[in-house]
């Protein structure tokens, strides 16, 4: 499992002077005059497609146009970050962050009016930036209201008092909730241990203690200092007119006066390192780890690249080296490294996890040794040629996808230039073992690693870190290669995606839907579904038919695990297989001139499987210890709850019947490969099968490859899905305890029999939408935005399309001391939504929420390989969702609300809450 940054960040300390700046320097944005409105963007540089244009404000404006995706998404960076707070004002900028979607004077909630026009958006916070983005379907109006939105929140939001005391609460929770994650909290101690002044050793979410006692007039003065344009990159990629784009950024971000303050540099830095820092957590959980954390070069300079090939080298999994020496000889269960390539001086860390039986102190001699053990046995090349390509995979696979390379380049920015992603590219393929060798006998050595104590040593041993380079001179002149070859425009509306699919039957029934078309950098994607057996021969069954599907990627006759990881990095591709009971889903993706040899790959996987007994072990004890990691966490707890209910139908043994964690331990522990082969042997086959593709392919060229992949292979026994049976409602309240736990989780679920072809079911979406399904729901008003005692709330609809099993469900993460607030807060809500129904506006903006969400999923390739798949299934065309989509379009207000007033019913509700709520009553008793 590879662990990434999860919005969290560290900041550079300011002098103690500057702490007052905000609140007595920093001068509000001057409005438009004229001249400013008035003065045309300047064609700065180009490199492989992407364009930079400079405002007389200062703005930096990237254009990356694609038309192969019928989505744009723009995204806003500003260079600050928890690096640029001051002392005692942790965490200002991830609060600003919050606040900024609270709107201006003119604007209304923006989370609101985002929700309302269904776009996929987001704001993140990290050591060296801040970022907005959002995506939406590609049109003038969504683009124009973009870009009129971030120009006014640059420098009109109104970071007010009022909406400061309500998001406390919300920034608190999660916090509770990163307090959860021992992963995260272990993180933020090294961090902490591993610099002495540096903000990066500061967490960005920030200190409880800084967030409550900000000031509103220091947070009004950091934004009006760092939210200028000159302090910015707005980069727009997809589908757009260029020429329209670009007087549409200088009608708006133009029409903002150049700031007159000017930004210092941060000065702050490390001192070389004189010996090892330790730290130990203790806090109660059922997995243990071990880390290692070293201080690195900046994202901009050359060792970057070296810093990132050893992250794979060392880090990754099936064929890095921890992997090999740690989890392949059962000292831990699992290991993963982060490499941050940040703005200056960073760090490097590598961690494994141990199930509770496996010796830390063991792991950390092996890890230890590991990691610093390159200079007596140096990087192989083989070694290195997989790790550059695995991330010049990643790199290509970014430049591919417009959405996620125009949010990616917020990192680059924030190091120095954008075109530092593709500068880092060019020394990943230069990369020699020279290069890696000295990097890692430079960082990775005793004296400048922190582990959990401090060890004191005779003489230091100092790595030599560098400082940043000039990046402007770095990246003057740089030329870059020629564009992605682009896409076509492609109409994904359900009439056309029918028209551009051929479907077709394979002659042992397996049914096949291929939508050929031209795709950026000509990538494919592709599902497979396979079905076997029935309710009576897979009685006892559900533990080998989960291993089985797990163990088709761990080898093969051909391909020990490692070896088939390598040679998927070959054919730039990705390939999942999972899957239990009656199904096995195999999803993929690749490059056109690969898509060949990658389907010879799937059908060894798929045909040949090798059972290795050691990988065997290896599952065994992954599963094992991910059941053992979730015994005490809220979530899994109250879930546990939840489907005990809906076990009533089914006896222990049903392929249907959920296990408990303690029922599915002992299982794990008694399972055996035997049984697993077993079960391959009796049940895999394809006659029950659908398989589809979507992208940039040659047809006849599949069609040629499908008999051998799946045509040729027939199930050795039938198959006859075993339907679901639900349960009647019954109201309940189940009180969980979890100790020890900073974060609350709250369930609660309404089963009910519909399904998708039910006539209240495009109306029971729009009330799922206004209820808890969206930023601007009811739940999500209340109890984030009012109450603040919630990070995440909202509720899901749940409907089949061959069973009436359906159900609706609602969640919220709270503090253990809010217990009794969300519980009136979701009381009422439930009962004012059935009294009074929704509102016109409610309806309207439901509507077009949800139209703008398929829109977008069918403008997505994998999920609409996946859509076609379960259409293959049910025997369904695009047809389908065009008609539900209608029906939503034409439905009144009395339709959505006498469906309400039908199904919802507050009072037959099973509720569960888990959290340590003993321990919150205690708080409070010593309190008082």
């Amino acid at each position: 499992m590879k662990l990434k940054p999860i919005c969290l960040a560290v900041a550079l300390t300011l002098s103690a002077a500057s702490a007052s700046v905000y609140a007595t320097e920093a001068k509000p944005a001057a409005k438009a005059d004229a001249k400013a409105s008035k003065v045309a963007a300047s064609q700065y540089t180009s490199v492989e497609g992407i364009t930079e244009y400079r405002l007389a404000n200062g703005l930096r404006v990237l254009l990356a146009p694609d038309a192969s995706k019928p989505t744009t998404t723009v995204n806003v960076t500003y260079l600050v970050g928890s690096r640029h707070e001051s002392y005692g004002e942790t965490g200002m900028a991830h609060l600003l962050e919050h606040l900024l979607f609270k709107g201006t004077k003119t604007s209304g909630n923006l989370m609101d009016q985002l929700s309302k026009r269904g776009m996929q958006f987001n704001g993140t916070t990290f050591y060296d930036r801040t970022n907005y983005y959002e995506t939406f379907p590609a049109s003038e109006d969504n683009l124009q209201w973009a870009l009129n939105m971030e120009a006014d929140r640059m420098i009109n939001s109104k970071i007010a008092r009022s909406d400061l005391d309500t998001e406390f609460s919300v920034v608190r929770n999660e916090m509770e909730i990163g307090e959860n994650n021992p992963f995260r909290v272990l993180w933020k101690q090294l961090a902490a241990v591993t610099f002495d002044w540096h903000n990066y050793g500061n967490n960005t979410i920030g200190a409880r203690a800084d967030v409550e006692g900000v000031k509103i007039e220091n947070l009004q003065g950091f934004y009006r200092k760092f939210y200028q344009p000159d302090n910015a990159v707005l980069m727009v990629a997809g589908k757009f007119d260029t020429a329209k784009t670009l007087a549409l950024i200088e009608k708006t971000f133009g029409a903002v006066a150049k700031p007159t303050r000017q930004l210092e540099k941060t000065w702050t830095r490390e001192q070389a390192r004189d010996g090892v820092r330790e730290v130990t957590v203790r806090r109660v959980t059922d997995q243990q780890m071990a880390a290692v954390l070293y201080p690195t070069a900046p994202g901009s300079h050359a060792d970057a690249a070296a810093l990132a090939a050893l992250g794979d080298i060392i880090g990754s999994a099936p064929n890095g080296r921890l992997h090999k020496q740690l989890v392949e000889t059962k000292q831990a269960v699992n290991v993963a490294n982060i490499t941050f390539q940040l703005a200056e001086p960073g760090y490097a860390m590598y961690l494994a996890m141990l199930s509770k039986d496996q010796s830390v102190d063991a792991a950390k001699k092996t890890l230890i040794e590991t990691v610093e053990g390159l200079e007596k046995s140096p990087v192989t090349e083989a070694e290195l040629k997989r790790a550059k390509t695995n991330l010049l995979n990643d790199l290509e696979k970014t430049i591919n996808d417009p959405q996620r390379l125009c949010v990616s380049m917020s990192e680059s920015i924030a190091m120095g230039d954008w075109r530092l992603f593709f500068i880092q590219r060019d020394r990943i393929e230069a990369l020699t073992l020279a290069d890696v060798n000295r990097v890692a006998k430079n960082y990775f050595k005793q004296d400048n690693r922190s582990f959990g104590q401090f060890i004191p040593v005779a003489a230091p041993d100092r790595a030599v870190v560098p400082d940043v380079p000039d990046v402007a001179k770095l990246v003057d002149g740089y030329k870059g290669r020629a564009k992605v070859e682009a896409g076509e425009s492609f109409d994904a509306t359900p009439a056309n995606i029918d028209k551009r699919t051929e479907k077709f039957n394979l002659a042992n029934g397996a049914k096949v839907a291929l939508l050929s078309k031209k795709t950026r950098g000509e990538t494919v994607f592709g599902s497979l579904s396979l079905h076997m057996g029935d309710e009576a021969s897979l009685f006892g069954k559900m533990v080998p038919s989960d291993l089985a599907a797990d163990m088709l990627m761990r080898g093969s006759s051909k391909f020990t695990r490692a070896e088939l990881d390598t040679k998927l990095g070959e054919l730039k591709a990705k390939l999942n297989v999972a899957g239990s009971g009656q199904s096995v889903n195999v999803n993929f993706e690749t490059v056109r001139a690969n898509l060949p040899a990658l389907l010879d790959v799937i059908r060894e996987v798929l045909r040949a499987p090798s059972f290795s007994p050691s990988e065997f072990d290896l599952l065994v004890k992954e599963n094992l210890s991910a059941l053992e990691s979730s015994r005490s966490e809220p979530q899994s707890v109250a879930a546990e709850a939840a489907k005990a209910k809906k076990n009533a139908p089914y006896k222990k043994g049903d392929i249907r019947y959920a296990s408990s964690i303690d029922e599915g331990l002992a299982e794990y522990k008694v399972a055996t490969l035997d049984s697993v082969k077993d079960f391959y042997k009796n049940f895999y086959g394809a006659s029950n099968a659908e398989f589809t593709l979507v992208g940039d392919f040659d047809t006849a060229q599949v069609k040629s490859k499908l008999n051998s992949l799946i045509g040729d292979w027939n199930s050795p026994a039938k198959f006859t899905r075993a339907g679901n049976i639900g349960i009647a409602a019954k109201a309940d309240s189940l009180k969980l305890e979890t100790p020890d736990k900073a974060n609350a989780f709250y369930m609660a679920e309404l089963p009910f029999e519909m399904n998708d072809q039910a006539p209240e079911y495009p109306a029971l979406l729009v009330a799922d939408n206004v209820l808890g399904g969206g930023i601007k729901s009811r739940l999500f008003g209340r109890i984030r935005q009012k109450e603040g005692i919630s990070y995440g709330v909202g509720s899901g609809l749940s409907m089949p399309a061959l069973d009436k099993t359906a159900n609706v469900t609602l969640f919220a993460m709270f503090a253990p001391q809010n217990l009794e607030r969300l519980q009136n807060a979701v009381k009422e809500e439930l009962a004012l939504f059935v009294k009074d129904g929704i509102t016109a506006t409610e309806l309207a903006d439901a509507k077009q929420a949800l139209a703008q969400t398929y829109a977008l999923r069918r403008a997505q390739d994998p999920a609409l390989a996946g859509a076609l798949r379960g259409q293959l299934y049910l025997g369904r065309s695009m047809a389908f969702p065009a008609a539900l989509e209608a029906k939503i379009a034409s439905l009144t207000l009395d339709e959505v609300n006498a469906a309400i007033r039908k199904y919802i019913k507050p009072d037959a509700f099973a509720h569960y809450y888990a959290g340590d709520f003993a321990g919150a009553a205690k708080k409070a008793a010593a309190a008082k």
